[in-house]
């Protein structure tokens, strides 16, 4: 793979002035491949590319959209294996999950946009009553991508392909972290035979090519997830040009726990949190236990964790990796010593490496219990492996804990009580809820409250937020 260029109108292109930047592999902390973080000329000549193509691309019927999409669904396919080594390797997801959960996600989306994109009416009659008012959807226009480490495919797929099956143009920009499965993907685009500018990459960091699209007039929608810090920088850059700015942020998911909960919904909860070595932003954080069951609960979690190995990326197995980065590394060893210091009950895990790991970005699976919801640890978002726990003693309380916090991403119900469960769930200030272990299906939006962003990514929803409403009067069939 030839990581140093970028892809820019169909063509892959040196960078006019950019610096090299290393890609670490988290397991090793050894370099794996060197990419140029691109400059304002590099970005300004992929949105040239983008808006030069947007009109024919616009324009294109749905079936030709179509026919380009499922090629790249072949693509994506018959290159699967490649796309997990290469998540793997830049973010050190385990090679198991690699290639199941992080390279299926991708696949998944990518299916579903195109089942959508088959349904979708771009073209209706307002109403019975008014016969010559037509609703059109259109695409926005050109289309700044940004997207983060952590789930590389997942993000990058629910952009791009949403995107392009709206008629848009785009503009992706990559975490400069995990570059290597969106080179590859831009690979696959070259080869699904998508026309010249449609699709465009650019390597690079926030501050650079990251400012460069949400602040550029001739970028018309900038979709980002990534950390509530960078999204509101990027909602202040893209206002002076009022475009469209669709977010999609952090979270601190609330997990509460019934005493007539499933005698799983513990164990379900701990090893969801630890999914992906808890670099989610959906992942359920704070377990808010009901208090007759509370001792009972912390004792299972603490079993739960002390079952959770941890291991190399590149060993097969369902344990949990490195986190990304030295810095990420840091930061989540600060915030549990915070923890630590806040008088929080540590009671499995803590601070430094697990035994055996000196090399590797490696973080011991860690609990706390006893937490309240104003300590640090349940408030910020830790991003790493480490569980909060909080008793409660009255549904109004649990439901108040769990809102009880500045975003507004997941949240998860355990109950077998089923009008608990519509009571609560209704409550819940958050995007999605998910209970007893039943995650949301194939085209269920994807998005939160508050700080956790704004705007719908997957599904119906996600095809809608690339597409502008032009209402026509006069218009005679």
């Amino acid at each position: 793979m030839n990581t140093t260029q970028h892809y820019i109108n169909g063509q892959w292109t040196d960078s006019q002035g950019g610096k090299p930047f290393d890609v670490i592999n988290p397991s090793t902390e050894e370099v794996a491949a060197t990419i140029t973080l691109g400059t304002e000329a590099d970005t300004n000549a992929a949105i040239a590319a983008a808006k030069a193509a947007f009109d024919s691309w616009s324009m294109t019927t749905k079936e030709e959209r179509l026919g380009y999409l499922n090629a790249l669904v072949e693509q994506y396919k018959n290159r699967s294996e490649e796309m997990a080594q290469a998540m793997s390797t830049e973010m050190g997801a385990p090679i198991s999950l690699s290639q199941t959960s992080q390279t299926g996600a991708g696949l998944g989306h990518l299916k579903t946009t195109i089942r959508e994109l088959e349904n979708f009416e771009f073209e209706e009659h307002l109403n019975d009553n008014a016969p010559n008012d037509r609703i059109h959807y259109e695409a926005i226009g050109v289309c700044g991508l940004i997207t983060p480490w952590n789930w590389p495919m997942n993000q990058v797929i629910l952009k791009v392909a949403n995107a392009l099956a709206a008629g848009c143009t785009c503009i992706l920009k990559p975490s400069e972290i995990s570059p290597l499965s969106s080179l590859l993907l831009a690979e696959m685009i070259d080869a699904a035979g998508f026309p010249a500018g449609v699709f465009n990459l650019v390597n690079g960091d926030g501050p650079g090519v990251g400012s460069t699209l949400s602040s550029h007039p001739d970028i018309d929608m900038v979709s980002f997830t990534g950390s509530t810090r960078a999204g509101i920088l990027i909602s202040k850059a893209a206002a002076d040009t009022v475009k469209r700015v669709s977010l999609e942020l952090g979270g601190k998911g609330a997990n509460i726990i019934f005493a007539d909960a499933d005698e799983k919904a513990v164990v379900r909860g701990v090893r969801h949190c630890f999914q992906n070595t808890g670099q989610s932003c959906n992942a359920p954080t704070r377990m808010i236990v009901e208090r007759s069951i509370y001792d009972q609960a912390v004792q299972t979690a603490i079993d739960t964790t002390h079952q959770t190995t941890v291991g190399l990326a590149s060993e097969e197995g369902r344990h949990i990796g490195p986190v990304v980065s030295q810095m990420q590394y840091d930061k989540i060893q600060e915030l549990i010593q915070v923890g630590i210091d806040e008088g929080a009950r540590l009671v499995a895990g803590g601070t430094g490496k697990p035994e055996g790991f000196e090399k590797g970005y490696f973080v011991k699976p860690t609990v706390f219990a006893d937490v309240n919801n104003q300590m640090v640890i349940a408030r910020e978002e830790v991003f790493g492996p480490v569980l909060t726990i909080i008793p409660f003693d009255t549904e109004e309380e649990a439901v108040a804990i769990a809102n009880d916090t500045p975003y507004g991403l997941t949240n998860y119900l355990q109950t077998s009580d089923k009008e608990r469960i519509q009571r609560v769930a209704r409550k819940l200030r958050s995007g999605m809820v998910e209970i007893n272990g039943q995650s949301r299906s194939s085209g269920s939006p994807f998005g939160g409250y508050k700080q956790s962003g704004n705007g719908r990514e997957g599904g119906v929803w996600g095809l809608e937020d690339f597409l502008e409403v032009k209402a026509i009067g006069g218009w005679e069939a």
